[in-house]
């Protein structure tokens, strides 16, 4: 996005340099920029006014159009029909904060106190992930239904090594062939540039070494597109769309109803380790999260253990 521009919102273009130098995430990069230009956007075509008139009730406003249907893009266009999450309601929030931040620590003047930006109440949800079972049968699902050899072996690859390693979609596609070490252990660069080691499971590395075998003299990116222009480039990566539209298409063929996407995959890593009685503090390593309290949020006791629990606990259950 191009900020270029004379702004709105006075020294944005020093901001997002701010936050490049200081090794946030491309995804926290592109995303506060989006939530800011979308903010820009509605101080110059909805209130109309200049940035130092911003005060309280223009941040009500703002608010309001956040939670509308009728809300803009950061391209200035109708979103559409859907309406934004409460976490991205409060990661567009937190945006602004954080800009405010930045401008008070170099003494630029600010219309608004960073304080008066709150972030909205959560929704809480029944949080669940699928049954081990379906999952199992989610991971196998590209042998049987891809009619392609070679797309059915690297997706069935792709969703070992998420499940096998709990590790995020973007870092899944940012693997390079030198990451793997022929053993099951994968150095990988998360969030913030943090650096961990995950682990394959026999299974996961099987499949894998499937997909290599098939590309012997692979180079670069890991796991790539098999067609289009860029199919053969050894920097082309297959794209987190792709993968999240074949996991739903493989959901809905197999009838599995509770909402899977790659994402859950991580949440399935951490539920069904900690209800194998895993460490906490090693599915935290392993996730690559600063505390425990972010660990605490992947992991959700299955319909299943929740009802085993019941049968073997409850002091009335057998009398």
């Amino acid at each position: 996005m191009d900020t270029k521009q004379k702004s709105a919102l006075p020294h944005l273009d020093k901001y997002i340099l701010h936050l490049i130098t200081h090794n946030y995430s491309k995804e926290t990069i592109y995303n506060y920029e989006r939530d800011l230009l979308m903010l820009e956007n509605f101080l110059k075509n909805d209130l109309q006014i200049p940035f130092q008139k911003f005060d309280k009730q223009a941040l009500e406003l703002y608010k309001a159009e956040l939670v509308s249907i009728d809300r803009k893009t950061a391209n200035g266009v109708n979103a559409g029909t859907s309406t934004l999450s409460s976490r991205s309601i409060n990661r567009a929030l937190s945006a602004f904060r954080s800009y405010l931040s930045f401008l008070i620590a170099n003494d630029i003047s600010c219309p608004i106190p960073r304080e008066a930006v709150t972030l909205i109440r959560m929704e809480r949800r029944h949080a669940r992930v699928a049954e081990l079972e379906e999952l199992i049968r989610l991971i196998e699902a590209p042998t049987t239904m891809e009619k392609n050899k070679e797309v059915a072996i690297r997706n069935r690859a792709i969703l070992e090594t998420l499940f096998a390693t709990g590790m995020r979609i973007s870092e899944l596609v940012s693997l390079n062939c030198d990451q793997l070490d022929g053993k099951g252990k994968i150095f990988v660069k998360g969030k913030g540039k943090k650096e961990r080691f995950v682990y394959m499971t026999p299974r996961a590395t099987e499949y894998v070494n499937r997909y290599v075998s098939l590309h012997k003299e692979k180079k670069g990116a890991l796991f790539t597109p098999l067609r289009g222009r860029n199919a053969k480039s050894q920097k082309a990566r297959i794209s987190t769309n792709y993968l999240q539209d074949k996991i739903k298409k493989y959901r809905e063929a197999l009838g599995i109803v509770v909402p899977t996407s790659a994402h859950s995959l991580r949440h399935g890593f951490a539920t069904y380790l900690a209800e194998s009685g895993a460490n906490p503090a090693a599915i935290q390593i392993l996730l690559g999260h600063e505390s425990l309290e972010t660990t605490t949020r992947y992991v959700h006791p299955s319909d299943k253990f929740a009802e085993t629990t019941h049968k073997k606990f409850h002091p009335l259950q057998n009398a």
